[in-house]
């Protein structure tokens, strides 16, 4: 069998590695556009402040690792067309721009996602750029430099993290987003102020409510100007509002959602039974609300690739969706969430309730102990949990992913109320924070 993999970040390298395990003989022809393969984009605030020495480090896989005989990595190939009833592509070398056809039995779509561009008057200003890929975070790390002024538009994660780094670099920064809540998708207004003051605390500025309408070129600098007028002259912005799908090339051939994402069915396989997707490029189950959602994870990326590895030789091996479980660090503080904010269930229609909750992660007779704030999500009539985030000085993220199991297996508060945890004076109380948090959702309720 052979089998074209197009696109070789996240998912990519995770199904090509997945086939060889399962059948080290299946012909595997890789084509991707940049000149490396597996960059965790993720690590860029990282390298831009300097924790993270060289850039290469950051690549999970290399290229000559892959290659063999019957494994072939075309870099910097661009894929043109596909045509799936002849079962072709059009393939394009990027350095000499040769042009040529090849078969596949079976296709794995892996392009991923490119960074949302705002209708903003002057986005294409040399001053403003992005952060993704390798070749844009070598030019960011070419371009700041201590004492510049940076605005960062958006307020996700990406952004929050260049905050940091930024700030850590010596840079005036910025941050402008046009919600009211920062981090929107994450947290809830509680935990969103928590996050501001800390920024402000550590000289970021923050601006909610303010969408960037326009970027004007100026002599040495570059002007910011929101819709209400508001002014800053900075050395460069620097843009992410969030990313769409990269899936031109099977528009129309197979069935997508709204936004573009490509639609599987649990195996990965889209409507086309010869073309599975991974990753960025398609769509996830989200369990919270039981409907397919376009959630942009290097986790869901790969837990998809590996299993479309799998299921390419046979649909034996189902996914069972995602929570979008995440996590920031954040000058010393640890955000992880999972599931639904208590907004956006109310967006998506749902009864629902939530419970904010604050107390020592361990014992006040330790040396040391620090709070965690959190809210949980959860179903008015069934007390089943749909959400959860944790904020902390201490290493709160493994919460996140115990909560993300309770999700997954819809327990309820009665469930995590009492469930079987660890005592000991080092890392918990008695009644673990799961614990205690979902005993006070159940008071709030009078059941106990």
């Amino acid at each position: 069998m052979k089998v074209a993999i197009i696109g070789c970040t996240h998912a990519g390298t995770a199904a090509v590695r997945e086939i060889l395990r399962q059948n080290p003989d299946t012909e595997v022809d890789i084509y991707e556009r940049n000149n490396n393969i597996s960059f965790l984009s993720c690590g860029i605030a990282l390298y831009l402040n300097g924790r993270v020495k060289r850039l290469e480090d950051m690549m999970y896989d290399d290229a000559e690792d892959l290659r063999s005989e019957k494994i072939r990595v075309n870099l910097r190939h661009d894929v043109l067309k596909i045509d799936r009833n002849q079962k072709e592509i059009l393939v394009q070398n990027m350095e000499d721009y040769s042009i040529r056809r090849e078969h596949y039995d079976k296709l794995v779509m892996c392009t991923g996602s490119a960074v949302t561009l705002p209708p903003i008057k002057g986005i294409n200003h040399k001053r403003v750029m992005l952060c993704k890929n390798y070749e844009q975070a070598q030019t960011l790390h070419q371009v700041l430099n201590p004492h510049q002024r940076v605005a960062l538009i958006g307020g996700g994660y990406v952004n929050a993290e260049l905050a940091e780094s930024l700030s850590d670099l010596g840079c005036q920064v910025t941050l402008y987003h046009s919600h009211d809540v920062i981090l929107n998708n994450y947290v809830d207004v509680q935990l969103s102020k928590m996050l501001v003051e800390i920024l402000e605390d550590h000289g970021v500025k923050v601006k909610l409510n303010s969408k960037v309408a326009s970027f004007t070129d100026q002599k040495d600098s570059l002007l910011v100007t929101t819709i209400h007028d508001q002014n800053e002259e900075v050395d460069v912005a620097i843009v992410s509002k969030g990313f769409i799908p990269v899936t031109n090339l099977l528009e129309g051939q197979v069935k997508m959602s709204r936004n573009g994402a490509i639609l599987t069915n649990e195996y990965g396989q889209t409507s086309d039974p010869d073309i599975y997707a991974a990753g960025d490029a398609r769509t996830v189950h989200y369990n919270p609300t039981d409907t397919d959602s376009y959630i942009p994870l290097a986790t869901n990326a790969i837990r998809q690739g590996k299993l479309v590895g799998i299921n390419i030789f046979g649909n034996r091996w189902p996914e069972i969706g995602s929570q979008g479980t995440s996590g920031l660090q954040l000058f010393g503080y640890t955000l992880a969430t999972t599931g639904l904010t208590y907004q956006r269930a109310l967006d998506a229609g749902l009864k629902v309730k939530y419970i904010s909750y604050e107390d020592n992660y361990r014992p006040e007779f330790m040396p040391t102990t620090e709070k965690i704030n959190s809210i949980i999500v959860y179903e008015q009539d069934s007390l089943k949990v749909l959400g959860a985030q944790f904020f902390s000085e201490h290493n709160v993220s493994q919460l996140a992913n115990t909560m993300s199991l309770a999700i997954q297996n819809q327990n309820t508060l009665k469930d995590l109320a009492f469930v079987d945890m660890l005592f000991q004076p080092y890392y918990d109380r008695p009644f673990n924070f799961i614990n205690l948090v979902a005993q006070a959702g159940l008071q709030q309720e009078g059941l106990i």
